[in-house]
C-alpha cells in the first residue's frame, strides 16, 4: 500500500542521509568505545526509536506549531543543545581523569560497565531533543506522502524504513569500533577518544544553541 512510486526516491535519499556522519554516529562510537558493542547497539536502537516520535508529531502538526512558535522552538533548541554539551562534558571529564574504556568486556582503568538504561536514555534523548530532526521530518516526509495517503500511518511507515537503514549503518559502526579492542584498550587512545568526542559534542551543542530559528 505504501510502497508506491514515491517510495523509491525516499529510500535512496534516506539511505544517503543515514550514512552521513553526525551526532548520532558520534554518540554510537563514543558509547561503543566506552562500554562495548552492546551499548553501541542499544544507543543506536534508542536513537532510531526517536524517529517514530518525530514522524508522529510531524504528521499530527505539532512540528509546525513548534516552528511557528519562537519561544517553544527556542526552548526545544536550548534543551537539545544543553544535553549535547552535557554528554560532551562527560567525555572531556573522563579524558581529564585519564579513564580507560571498556571494550568487548575487557576493562581498563576504573570504568565499569554502565547500566542498560543509560545508553537507551542517551540515545533517545539526543534524538528527540534535536530540533534539526524536527525540521527535517517536517520538511522531508510530506514530499513522499500523497494527498490521499493516511498521513500518520504513512509517516510511521517511512520512519520504520529509516529506523531499519539507520540501525544497519550505526550497528555496523558499533561492531567495527568494538572489533578494535586492543587499540581502544590503550589508555592513551581512550583518553584521546574521550577528549575528541567530548569536544565535538560540546561544539555541536554550542553551535545548535547559537543558530537562528528557521523562518
Amino acid at each position: 500500500m505504501f510502497i508506491d512510486a514515491q517510495f523509491w526516491p525516499f529510500l535512496v535519499a534516506i539511505t544517503l542521509l543515514s550514512l552521513s556522519p553526525g551526532v548520532d554516529t558520534l554518540l554510537v562510537i563514543r558509547n561503543t568505545a566506552r562500554s562495548g558493542v552492546r551499548d553501541g547497539v542499544l544507543t543506536s536502537l534508542a536513537i532510531c526509536c526517536g524517529l517514530f516520535v518525530h514522524a508522529a508529531v510531524s504528521a499530527l502538526g505539532i512540528s509546525l506549531l513548534l516552528l511557528q512558535s519562537a519561544w517553544a522552538f527556542g526552548l526545544l533548541k536550548l534543551a537539545g543543545a544543553a544535553y549535547l554539551v552535557w554528554l560532551g562534558a562527560q567525555g572531556l571529564l573522563a579524558a581529564r581523569r585519564r579513564q580507560g574504556l571498556a571494550v568487548a568486556g575487557v576493562m581498563t582503568g576504573e570504568r565499569r560497565p554502565v547500566p542498560v538504561w543509560q545508553p537507551l536514555r542517551e540515545g533517545l534523548l539526543s534524538n528527540v531533543l534535536n530540533p534539526k530532526t524536527v525540521i527535517f521530518y517536517m520538511a522531508f516526509l510530506p514530499q513522499f506522502i500523497a494527498p490521499g495517503d493516511p498521513a500518520l500511518a504513512k509517516s510511521l511507515f517511512l520512519a520504520g524504513v529509516h529506523f531499519v537503514i539507520a540501525n544497519l549503518w550505526q550497528i555496523s559502526v558499533a561492531v567495527m569500533v568494538g572489533s578494535a579492542g586492543r587499540l581502544l584498550a590503550s589508555r592513551a587512545f581512550a583518553r584521546g577518544l574521550n577528549g575528541a568526542t567530548g569536544a565535538v559534542l560540546v561544539a555541536f551543542g554550542v553551535k545548535l544553541a547559537l543558530e537562528r530559528q528557521p523562518g
